[in-house]
């Protein structure tokens, strides 16, 4: 079995912060001494800004009837995604789940696009015809998305497949939750994957509950990072809530992955403060438990870490919200005003178009 240390990224972290000694991304984002990079800290907490945001928008918008169909928020869960892209390439493959605002925007998709699509407009990322869980942006390499429940594992051990035969040191991202444990796509994936020895980096974003099933319901061994490195894999936990503590995961797991020596895997301890959807009463779990949790709140942790070292004071957080807000609000307009893809369109990319674009 490989080994599962450092079994808590998130404690090291702590620690590292009450003695006073940069560790992680501190180091890997920062000058030669160890010190961050001024506004490294900044950008992140702008990044994980910009997600809440947006989500909480999202909000608004589907109350309102402006949104269809499914929405699932990823308000809570941030620094996952936004730590996670911090390792990335831009030659990199992103494959996500129908949880994908935050990692759609942490890649870079364009705020504009994004929202088109959850009007289901055709300026939208996947011309309106995905909607919230079929985001999809090849010039970002982020391929979706996936509305099943697993459903992206067999695409990113594809895509990080053709990377390994065309030998390039391309990495592979996939995104899922601790509900995909009780999927046999993952063993499958994570089996291939192993053997194969693919450039694949699987992030499980443990939220402790599959819909509205608890973790400690489903699963007799709720050591996801464990069962991960059974298949032969370096897996470890990391906590999901801390920014810092993810970037200097993923930035160590990416560069191992990077090197050939096979897939990785992260289990990201995280929560999220809206329910499973926002059809979902929420009623498995304990108010107090959120309450917990969202005393956890990553963009808090930040911001207070921030405060303690003098990088951030309430005028800079209050201007940083308003030009996020100020973007967002930008967004929503020239959502509003695109226009939906005509009739005439409705079998295009349907069947092959030899010869055409897009």
């Amino acid at each position: 079995m490989s080994s599962t240390t450092p079994q808590h990224e998130g404690r090291a972290r702590s620690a590292a912060r009450k003695s006073g000694r940069k560790k992680g991304p501190a180091a890997a984002r920062g000058n030669p001494d160890g010190h961050p990079t001024p506004g490294h800290h900044l950008s992140l907490l702008r990044r994980m800004l910009a997600i809440r945001r947006f989500e909480e928008r999202c909000v608004e918008l589907y109350s309102g009837a402006k949104i269809r169909g499914f929405v699932h928020l990823y308000i809570g869960e941030e620094a996952v995604a936004v730590g996670v892209n911090q390792a990335l390439r831009e030659e990199d493959a992103v494959v996500s789940t129908y949880r994908e605002h935050g990692h759609a925007l942490a890649r870079g998709v364009p705020a504009d696009a994004v929202m088109a699509e959850m009007y289901g407009k055709a300026t939208g990322c996947s011309r309106g015809r995905g909607g919230s869980m079929h985001l999809f942006d090849a010039t970002h390499r982020f391929y979706g998305g996936n509305a099943i429940v697993a459903g992206g594992l067999p695409l990113a051990a594809g895509l990080a497949l053709a990377d390994k035969m065309r030998g390039s040191t391309h990495v592979t991202c996939c995104f899922f939750g601790d509900g995909a444990f009780a999927e046999g796509e993952f063993h499958e994936t994570a089996n291939l994957a192993a053997l194969w020895r693919l450039p694949l980096l699987l992030v499980c974003e443990n939220n402790l509950y599959a819909m509205g099933t608890s973790l400690a319901r489903e699963h007799a061994q709720t050591n996801l990072a464990m069962r991960a490195a059974s298949y032969g894999m370096p897996a470890w936990t990391v906590d999901g809530m801390d920014v810092l503590a993810v970037e200097a995961a993923a930035l160590r797991a990416a560069e191992s992955v990077r090197a050939g020596n096979g897939p990785h895997f992260l289990e990201a301890q995280t929560y999220r403060f809206r329910a499973h959807s926002m059809y979902d009463p929420d009623r498995y779990r304990a108010k107090s438990e959120i309450e917990e949790w969202k005393g956890r709140d990553p963009l808090e942790g930040l911001a207070e870490l921030m405060r303690s070292e003098g990088q951030l004071d309430d005028r800079v957080m209050e201007e940083l919200d308003k030009e996020v807000l100020a973007e967002i609000d930008r967004s929503v307009q020239r959502a509003e005003e695109a226009p939906l893809e005509p009739v005439a369109d409705l079998l295009r990319f349907v069947t092959s178009e030899t010869g055409s674009t897009p």
